[in-house]
């Protein structure tokens, strides 16, 4: 989420009382001293007219907290775990958005391996540009993260710099927000070198715009002996900062990493053009995180990709070959997953992986069916498709989980999207379908034949099978007589075989 400068300026810092919520969801009410809203407005979900009660508010989000019951998750994870506290803005759409948001985070924070104490959220028109949530608000959470034991806030957003260090100096604690939390599991996750490369490049991009210095570290350095003074003779004159020496080499190092993912993509441009000049048809699979892609996967080609019940489980693309029920042979790619708000950092450091669905024939855009949102998922999707270049491709929603989800919360999705298809790839349900579906949508080749082929030559037969689409196929004295379509490349090198059109 990106921070605005033109934002809604409290009038007054009033301590708020915080009243403690209960098992029916009550939330966290206070009262400030501020220019009141017109009581009889409609209490609409939307941020247009906000009660001043609601305005005023950091509303407790029920059942944010972590809890392990398994000892040996928890002797696993005692190491990892930081207890941390959530903090969100809501300024657009309904309550429940805010609060799936927010659970989203959770989620996040519990794969980056924190303890999650609480999540509050603060209803206003717009972020506070110095503190996200207002300096009155940061006073009520740290009194919060002080009864918690909280060592760590994360926020719900992105935080501009300013931001960051004003809500640290005044809660004492860590602050981490949204895109730094997505950073950290793409680097718990990641696998491959190029994988380590795209995350350590968005990593370097997001650090470079936070850096900060501290007492000393914001002075000059000095040239040449250094003498009483600490300045040398003459003093030298001003030199780099600390904290510009450290630019400098973060800059170094973004340009190595781009050099060499310039190679990698090289590499994967190369096999793209190979799987192209050998006309493969290609199909991605795309989607949120934790929708069930990998395991798609799997059952449809037999991969062995990791599936693991967490939110980027797999970061690396694994493309599979596989055959059409007539041998047409076509691949499969998993990509990365999405999710709402996706760090841009992480978009464009991950390009190179993505172009791997805007190159593709078919995309198979799969929903957890089971998710309490499903449509934020497929908007958050096709808004990282749009910026990709991705959002002509072919598309066919695949929703998973069918075993999980409540068949009338599927109903208006199959309404909106015609091209929709409803799977589980635990139990197998839908998936011959979708295979089904799948080798109808594949390009066709555009070069009908009719064919007679020698019985020396069963390798141009078996190029048809893997290239082309065969119509019919009958075994003679003569040979095999084939009527098939095929793509231009192909049909250059059956031509002698063609049988001629009686005029």
């Amino acid at each position: 989420m990106t921070t605005h400068s033109n934002f809604y300026d409290e009038t007054t810092d009033v301590e708020l009382d915080l009243i403690e919520g209960d098992d029916s969801g009550d939330s966290l009410t206070g009262h400030d001293e501020d220019t009141a809203y017109d009581s009889e407005l409609s209490p609409e979900l939307s941020t247009e007219g906000l009660e001043l009660e609601e305005r005023q508010a950091l509303r407790r989000v029920v059942g944010m907290s972590t809890e392990l019951t398994d000892i040996s998750e928890v002797e696993y994870r005692k190491l990892l775990l930081e207890r941390v506290l959530l903090v969100g803005v809501w300024t657009e759409g309904s309550a429940e958005d805010a609060e799936n948001s927010l659970a989203e985070l959770k989620l996040l924070a519990e794969t980056a391996g924190s303890e999650v104490l609480d999540g509050v959220i603060q209803r206003r028109k717009k972020p506070d540009p110095a503190t996200f949530i207002g300096s009155g608000k940061v006073a009520d959470l740290r009194n919060l993260v002080a009864s918690l034991g909280a060592d760590t806030v994360i926020a719900d957003g992105e935080l501009a710099p300013a931001q960051l260090r004003n809500l640290e100096d005044k809660l004492k604690v860590k602050v981490v927000d949204r895109t730094a939390l997505i950073l950290d599991i793409f680097a718990q996750h990641a696998k491959s070198k190029e994988g380590k490369a795209q995350v350590e490049l968005a990593q370097l991009q997001y650090m470079k715009q936070r850096l900060r210095g501290w007492g000393g570290n914001l002075s000059r350095q000095a040239g040449g002996r250094v003498g009483a003074a600490g300045g040398g003779i003459g003093g030298r004159g001003p030199g780099e900062t600390k904290i510009e020496t450290d630019r400098r080499r973060i800059n170094t190092k973004i340009s190595k990493l781009r050099r060499e993912l310039k190679g990698m993509k090289g590499t994967r441009s190369t096999m793209r053009q190979e799987r192209r000049r050998h006309a493969i048809p290609s199909v991605a699979i795309a989607g949120y995180t934790n929708a069930g892609k990998s395991s798609l996967l799997n059952k449809i080609t037999g991969a062995g990709v990791l599936v693991e019940n967490a939110l980027f489980a797999t970061l690396d693309p694994t493309t599979r070959r596989t055959t059409t029920s007539d041998g047409r042979v076509y691949t499969f790619t998993d990509t990365v997953g999405f999710v709402r708000h996706l760090p841009h950092d992480i978009v464009e450091a991950f390009r190179s992986t993505l172009e791997e669905v805007a190159d593709a024939d078919l995309l198979l855009h799969v929903v957890d069916g089971s998710h309490a949102d499903p449509f934020a998922q497929i908007q958050a999707v096709r808004e990282v498709l749009n910026e990709i270049g991705a959002a002509d491709v072919p598309e066919i929603i695949v929703i998973n989980k069918a075993d999980l989800a409540d068949p009338m919360a599927l109903a208006p999705i199959l309404h909106r999207e015609p091209r929709a298809i409803v799977v589980s790839a635990r139990t197998g349900e839908g998936i011959d379908k979708l295979k089904s579906l799948v080798e109808a949508s594949l390009p066709q080749p555009d070069v009908a034949l009719d064919l007679l082929l020698p019985y020396e030559r069963g390798d141009l037969v078996s190029r048809i099978h893997s290239e082309g689409s065969v119509d019919q196929l009958e075994h003679t004295a003569d040979g095999t007589r084939v009527t098939a379509r095929v793509h231009p490349d192909l049909a250059g090198d059956l031509t002698p075989y063609q049988v001629a059109t009686a005029q």
